[in-house]
């Protein structure tokens, strides 16, 4: 399950609007690799289709990647790009409001290890800091339960 790190949530960090946090797990994968950092805005509105930062429903001090894909009653169904690491809506049903903290809006993938020929240089470059919206990284599946 991707989550961030849990550092920037508390204390005076808390209160600042761009927070910068590090993504750990395989459950967004395509979109997101275990290891990239993501710009992420706290309080930002969330439409369908954002990739959010949420407070796992059952376990509260877990901080969650997922996209927001449909609003329900008063929270989210959440959904992860990566259909078979699970732990999204389909687990643990619609997420209430409150524990949707931010949104992505940007991701930057460091430079992989041994990657220092021109080639490999130029390619990650080129794809290192990507904006990330509900436009460009809609999901390429759909699941229903």
């Amino acid at each position: 399950m991707a989550e961030p790190a849990q550092g920037p949530w508390s204390g005076p960090a808390a209160r600042r609007a761009y927070q910068v946090v590090e993504v750990t797990g395989p459950s967004m994968v395509p979109t997101l690799y275990h290891g990239d950092w993501l710009l992420v805005q706290r309080g930002a509105p969330v439409r369908p289709g954002d990739v959010v930062i949420l407070r796992h429903p059952f376990q509260q001090d877990l901080l969650v990647v997922k996209r927001a894909v449909e609003r329900r009653g008063n929270g989210w169904w959440v959904l992860g790009d990566n259909a078979y690491a699970g732990g999204d809506s389909t687990d643990y049903g619609t997420v209430p409001e409150e524990l949707v903290l931010a949104r992505v809006r940007a991701r930057y993938r460091p430079l992989g290890k041994g990657r220092r020929s021109p080639f490999a240089l130029l390619a990650w470059a080129a794809s290192a800091v990507r904006r990330v919206s509900a436009e460009r990284s809609a999901p390429r599946r759909l699941r229903a339960r």
